[in-house]
């Protein structure tokens, strides 16, 4: 399932903006991305939950080298999906995928409190992502582990989301803090919604192009479009993925084009 929801924005400049990354989806002998050097430049961490990638030996040494950089800590929940590393859609029932993210949330807690650190939000991954940004159900699945969460712990976990989508619409309704979320290396519709992966142009992997699209964003609060066309985005998080090819020089990229357009980056959270 893909990004098929129109969105509604409203763009702007802004002063600060949060650079997140999706970290700790290594599995055993597999290495994906460079977390350890990620962390140098982002400022919040989504990390894997083990459901779709990540060990419970990657998942708390991504949590202890964030806590130690000073990044914020964010649950990166998907499906029951090693195989296809959560990027297939699943058709699950809203309280059994309620139970999963929930499952997941209290996995990571977990590493993160070993680490001395607390989780501070959810986003979700790959297919998940896509489908709560229309699918009625799974999103308020999402929001329903989200508000459990919170109410076992006494916490106040933010939702990391697409800006007008179903999720972040229900979240908002629930009283949960909502989080827009833009993409730094990923390719946009006319419509404001993203490239699906198996079509050309889904993926940016040039770090200048990325830097000046991110800039653009922060200071008109535009994003190119696939054919051409301005599109408005309002995000106060934009992700540079860690799978990305040269997902670190990326990031380095955009954190300096932003210092030199005077945009600060630090966490939402």
């Amino acid at each position: 399932m893909g990004h098929d929801r129109a969105v509604t924005l409203h763009p702007g400049r802004v002063s600060t903006l949060d650079l997140n990354a999706d970290v700790g989806e290594s599995l055993g002998r597999w290495r994906l991305g460079d977390d350890t050097a990620l962390m140098t430049y982002i400022t919040s961490a989504n990390v894997a939950c083990g459901f779709h990638a990540g060990d419970p030996t990657t998942l708390r040494r991504t949590c202890s080298e964030a806590v130690a950089r000073g990044v914020a800590l964010g649950a990166q929940v998907g499906y029951r999906d090693l195989v296809g590393f959560g990027r297939r859609f699943i058709e699950v029932a809203p309280a059994e995928l309620a139970d999963e993210v929930l499952y997941q949330l209290g996995a990571l807690d977990a590493m993160a409190r070993a680490a001395g650190g607390r989780l501070t939000y959810l986003k979700p991954h790959g297919a998940l992502y896509n489908a709560v940004v229309a699918h009625e159900g799974q999103a308020a699945a999402v929001v329903d582990a989200v508000r459990a969460y919170n109410e076992a712990y006494g916490a106040a976990l933010a939702v990391l989301g697409l800006p007008g989508s179903v999720l972040l619409a229900r979240a908002e309704q629930a009283g949960l803090r909502t989080v827009r979320e833009a993409f730094a290396d990923r390719g946009y519709r006319p419509d404001g919604t993203l490239v699906p992966r198996s079509e050309p142009g889904a993926v940016l992997t040039d770090p200048d192009q990325v830097a000046a699209r991110v800039v653009r964003l922060a200071t008109e609060g535009v994003v190119v479009a696939d054919d051409g066309t301005a599109v408005p985005v309002a995000a106060e998080s934009v992700c540079v993925h860690g799978d990305t090819p040269d997902a670190v020089a990326m990031a380095a990229a955009v954190r300096a084009a932003l210092a030199d357009a005077g945009v600060e980056v630090r966490a939402f959270s």
